[in-house]
């Protein structure tokens, strides 16, 4: 069987994120199956709608599930799975350009992680953040607020990638296989 990867793409990104879809299928190989769902009112994102969807997504799959998320579609999937129980078996989590929804940083309440977010975690949990010092969208300081809040996780930075990562996900599919 091979392993599942549920990507969320960001906020109005579907069409966008495609790429970055199709660059980690082919970074995994055919060991692992990349699912792609285009999230409800990606235009207007609300929290629950995103997490009712993915809350879907999750149940019709079968086996480990390695979870990736762009954008919004991370913060989201890092605030199910820290607030939401899950029958799915969860592998790692792979987060890309998240923006902080906070005082620190923006300020819409219904994204907002809660004050003990590592702790709701479970510690076994491989959590990975990915973020460009370039990103055009999300302010680079945002990756530094989630090393605070999940000390846990591993941090990667990197330069030249912008929001979109210049549509290379080689490092993530790399850090996927080592798990």
């Amino acid at each position: 069987m091979k392993q599942q990867v549920l990507f969320i793409h960001g906020a109005g990104g579907y069409e966008e994120d495609k790429k970055l879809a199709a660059e980690l299928r082919d970074g995994l190989g055919t060991a692992y199956e990349v699912q792609y769902p285009q999230m409800p009112n990606e235009d207007h994102s609300g929290y629950e709608a995103w997490k009712n969807q993915i809350g879907k997504e999750l149940a019709v799959l079968d086996g480990e599930v390695i979870l990736l998320g762009h954008s919004l579609g991370g913060s989201i999937l890092l605030k199910c799975l820290s607030e939401e129980k899950t029958e799915t078996s969860i592998g790692g989590i792979f987060l890309i350009a998240l923006p902080y929804w906070g005082p620190e940083g923006w300020q819409v309440s219904e994204y907002e992680l809660e004050k003990n977010v590592a702790s709701k975690l479970p510690s076994e949990l491989p959590v990975f953040f990915y973020h460009g010092r370039d990103d055009e969208i999300v302010p680079f300081a945002h990756l530094a607020l989630y090393a605070e809040k999940l000390p846990q996780a591993t941090f990667r930075e990197f330069d030249g990638r912008g929001h979109q990562f210049n549509n290379d996900l080689s490092e993530v599919a790399q850090d996927i296989k080592r798990l």
